[in-house]
């Protein structure tokens, strides 16, 4: 199931119901200090050097935790007790006759209980561990941020990963914060009581966001049967590409095939059709003519990508326009297809339609600045979606969700995804799985595996290198 993402009032009254089990705090302490180490592993080789700076709570007595199992690396550990003096220790380090200076730091100074403004000497302290030149990792929340607001407390540390324990606190997945926090990922099975057993207990995750994990889609999409055929994988259709404009039909096709529907089709514009069809082997191509009919085995429809090119809005308009209102299908709008849908009336009852517009295609919907969307991602997407639809609102963090109901924010993805035709692969992709009836059931599941896997592609080709390419992803997508 998918974390919810907690206050700090919210995430104290989770550890008060686990210290009631007799579980204790040491004993927790004990495993985060294990999968912190764990998760400080995977991210470094035998021989680096790591600093632990190691606060008076309980955030620097998990890092603590975690010196004893950092074997094969070079650890130097910092107790905090005064800011002043953990400056001098730093300085020290680069001082001695070989100076020792970190691959990695760990920053446990100051967890979620920090609720005043620092005095000047914990912000120099701060300072000087942002001067690093190396990665720093953060424990549960970067130092000095404000876990429920995520704004800093006079000053905060700058995480390139922020390892939050259980689960997200609300402040970490704000915008704002993002520079703070950097790459924010859970630490859960840390021996807290399960969540599953915390929907029992009144006022807990009184937050509409959840965070995406990766155990949500072990048995998703699912095996497929022996006795299976093309025909019972759907037929997705996809409305895309113009001239100058080609290359986003053929990633919406590939991101729709590594979703593995039985049939893809591509309309495209007829000034369009031969360089995207020479593209493409097992996809088939038909040129679009304004009016023209959806062939009669789609169950699947995406519209949008590469769009854009001059005089294409008036020949289609009025086509794309009569999909939304009567197609009784799955509908996946993209790019510059959404300003052509954004004043016509609800789709039919129980159609299901899906939008995923990026920040400023967002703003321009709802005709204000991008600044204003991500000031409060969950409102645009509110917003966005008062006709009934889901909406995927692009960027860092993800959200999916619809008018009322949980929002999810999803957990993967990296800044290599900011790059043209990471969009068109996903539009493609969420049409891929809502082509087939069996994942169409519960669109919420389909839509979250689709948006969650897009970004875990991307992760899995930026740890591979870091120069990938959008038709790269269409192909790791699913693998």
């Amino acid at each position: 199931m998918p974390l919810p993402i907690l206050s700090v009032a919210e995430m104290r009254n989770w550890e008060s119901a686990t210290w009631a089990t007799g579980i204790t705090p040491e004993a927790v302490i004990a495993r985060v200090g294990r999968a912190l180490a764990n998760a400080l592993l995977e991210r470094s080789s035998p021989g680096e050097r790591v600093l632990l700076l190691a606060g008076r709570g309980h955030n620097g007595d998990d890092v603590r935790a975690a010196e004893r199992w950092l074997q094969d690396r070079e650890v130097r550990l910092i107790s905090v007790m005064d800011p002043d003096a953990a400056c001098v220790a730093i300085d020290a380090l680069e001082n001695e006759s070989v100076p020792w200076r970190p691959d990695c730091c760990v920053d446990g100074l100051f967890g979620i209980g920090l609720n005043r403004d620092l005095d000047a000497r914990w912000i120099r302290l701060l300072e000087r561990v942002n001067q690093f030149r190396c990665p720093i990792a953060s424990v549960d929340v970067p130092s000095g941020l404000d876990a429920d607001t995520g704004l800093p407390r006079g000053g905060a540390v700058r995480a390139d990963l922020t390892f939050t324990i259980g689960a997200p606190k609300s402040g970490l997945v704000e915008t704002h914060a993002a520079e703070w926090v950097g790459r924010l990922e859970v630490l859960d099975d840390v021996g807290l009581l399960d969540p599953s057993e915390m929907i029992k207990t009144p006022g807990w995750a009184s937050t509409e966001l959840s965070w995406s994990q990766r155990s949500d889609f072990d048995a998703f999409p699912g095996r497929r049967k022996v006795s299976s055929h093309k025909g019972t994988y759907g037929h997705v259709v996809i409305a895309a590409g113009s001239m100058g404009f080609h290359g986003a039909a053929a990633l919406a096709a590939r991101g729709a095939q590594s979703m593995r529907p039985g049939l893809v089709t591509v309309l495209t514009p007829e000034e369009a059709y031969l360089p995207i069809a020479s593209q493409l082997a097992s996809v088939m191509v038909r040129p679009w003519l304004p009016g023209g009919t959806l062939p009669e085995s789609a169950t699947a429809l995406v519209v949008g990508p590469g769009l854009a090119a001059y005089g294409v809005r008036e020949r289609f308009e009025s086509t794309v326009g009569s999909w939304w209102c009567q197609w009784p299908g799955p509908m996946v709008v993209d790019a510059s297809a959404l300003d052509w849908i954004r004043s016509l009336p609800s789709p039919p009852a129980n159609a299901l339609r899906v939008l995923t517009p990026h920040p400023g295609e967002a703003a321009r919907w709802l005709g204000c600045d991008p600044a204003e969307v991500n000031r409060n991602r969950s409102r645009t997407l509110r917003r966005m979606a008062d006709r009934g639809e889901w909406v995927v609102l692009k960027g860092h963090q993800t959200r999916l969700g619809t008018r009322q109901g949980p929002i999810l924010v999803n957990s993967t993805g990296n800044p290599g995804l900011a790059q043209g035709g990471t969009g068109d692969v996903l539009a493609g992709a969420l049409g891929g799985l809502l082509a087939q009836r069996a994942l169409a059931t519960n669109p919420s599941d389909a839509l979250a595996y689709g948006v969650w896997e897009h970004g875990a592609a991307a992760d899995r080709l930026e740890a591979r290198r870091r120069n990938w390419r959008a038709e790269e992803l269409a192909s790791e997508l699913g693998s």
